[in-house]
């Protein structure tokens, strides 16, 4: 690529934060890249009679016409004057550019020798106005630590270690092991794919196995057979059963319990590094109250971070709603993948412009909390130390131990992420919180559809796999 210089460029503010140019190329420039494409066409090209790098100049122009040596050297000219334009005018482009005039036209206004003038535009980050963001009033639902919560916990830890023991001189009840013989048909008799087993372990307990099934083993002898009608679950994952009558003809073989350990200091010392029951409760007890502030100051900071969207007002360039858009798929990429799907089997031609559709929304909502932090930070002077970078990156660096690291990017991630961190917690301890109720917040109708964004991308893929 040969070098250019730029005789003049004019500069024009427009919507959504694009810069239009007006170039002008000089007229020595617009003959150094004509000469060069006949140059090239000379060392190119093949023509009967003539060495490659022997053509004469008159033959080039006489077989590939004029108008193909200007629209080469027209091809080879606009890029590096645009880069050379934005360099020039320190223009803080991101993204391509594009160039607005048309290549016809400026083929035909294009003379070598003559200056020549054409119209590109560049992105450049958004500039952000700011509304009253000190004293933000949000609501947040409240997580309140529930001692119910640490009984659970131990009960499924008893019930995991809990032996097997037969049941002997009752029926069949709640909590008991049965197994069973069982054949499900329709209404009409037609037998149920798939509904049939023999020596099937039914754990009796509410969400085990189809409620109305549980409820009617409970109360049978070992031995007995009985015909129990049961509706199937509106969510069952077969949809040709959902919501749909049917009559399970069950044998009950054999009845076992549970046999939970003695909750005691043995027991402690079996399930954790504690010495007496009275400290292991205590620690889960702690845990589960540390869980609840967790989340509770979760709930804070993504009430916050939702008043900053009406807080930011940005013209934002379609370059960043593009990049931000395609960061929020990649994110349910990585997702599908950690649950063992093939990624490119989702995501095709067909389904990604519709996932890009609906995670639109989203994406600008993403950048108007991000702008408006980074603006906050600025105005407020919150700046991260090299203290604190060098602390999280030397906590960092070893989870990576393997993997290329690009320690500059690393360190750039690093403090953005410190500093959106700051910037969150200044904007708590000057916002107005009102702690409610867990689960009695509802989102308002932009929240829903911009929340919906990802669900709606989700549901598309569905349906592209089940087709």
């Amino acid at each position: 690529m040969l070098d250019i210089h730029i005789m003049k460029v004019t500069q024009e503010k427009l919507e959504q934060s694009r810069i239009g140019l007006e170039i002008e190329v000089t007229g020595d420039q617009t003959t150094k890249y004509y000469e060069q494409a006949i140059k090239n066409l000379t060392t190119k090209a093949n023509i009967p009679g003539f060495r490659k790098g022997k053509i004469p100049r008159q033959v080039i122009l006489q077989r590939m016409g004029q108008a193909q040596v200007k629209a080469m050297a027209l091809e080879a000219l606009l890029e590096p004057a645009i880069n050379e334009a934005i360099k020039q005018e320190a223009v803080p482009a991101i993204g391509n550019y594009q160039i607005t005039s048309n290549f016809d036209e400026l083929l035909q206004k294009y003379v070598p020798g003559q200056v020549l003038t054409f119209g590109a535009t560049v992105d450049v980050p958004p500039a952000v106005s700011l509304g009253t963001y000190t004293g933000l009033s949000v609501k947040a639902e409240e997580i309140v630590y529930d001692p119910a919560q640490v009984e659970d916990f131990i009960d499924r830890q008893r019930r995991e270690k809990a032996t097997t023991i037969p049941v002997v001189g009752r029926p069949a009840q709640l909590d008991d092991i049965a197994v069973v013989d069982y054949s499900g048909k329709l209404p009409d008799g037609t037998e149920i794919s798939g509904a049939q087993a023999e020596d099937f372990d039914i754990e009796l307990s509410e969400g085990k196995f189809i409620a109305d099934l549980v409820n009617g083993i409970v109360g049978m002898s070992v031995g007995a057979t009985r015909n129990i009608d049961v509706v199937f679950p509106e969510d069952y994952p077969r949809e040709d059963l959902a919501a749909q009558p049917a009559i399970f003809n069950v044998v009950l073989k054999d009845l076992k319990e549970q046999e939970l350990p003695a909750l005691d200091d043995d027991f402690a010392k079996e399930a954790s590094d504690f010495d007496t029951l009275t400290e292991y409760q205590a620690s889960i007890a702690t845990r589960f109250q540390e869980q609840a502030q967790k989340s509770t100051d979760q709930n804070i900071t993504t009430a916050i971070e939702t008043a900053l969207i009406e807080v930011a007002a940005a013209d934002l360039p379609e370059t960043l709603i593009e990049r931000e858009t395609m960061n929020i798929l990649n994110q349910m990429a990585n997702q599908f993948s950690q649950y063992g799907m093939d990624v490119n089997k989702l995501f095709t031609r067909e389904t990604i412009p519709k996932m890009k559709e609906n995670c639109r929304a989203d994406a600008i909502n993403n950048l108007k909390q991000q702008l408006a932090i980074e603006e906050i930070a600025k105005k407020e002077g919150i700046t991260v130390t090299d203290e604190a970078i060098a602390a999280k990156m030397s906590e960092v660096i070893p989870q990576l131990a393997g993997e290329n690291i690009d320690e500059n990017r690393l360190r750039a991630y690093i403090t953005e992420d410190l500093q959106k961190e700051q910037t969150l917690a200044w904007l708590k301890d000057h916002a107005k919180v009102e702690l409610v109720p867990e689960g009695s917040l509802k989102p308002a109708a932009d929240d829903e559809s911009t929340a919906a964004g990802e669900a709606e991308a989700i549901d598309i893929l569905a349906e592209a796999v089940t087709e």
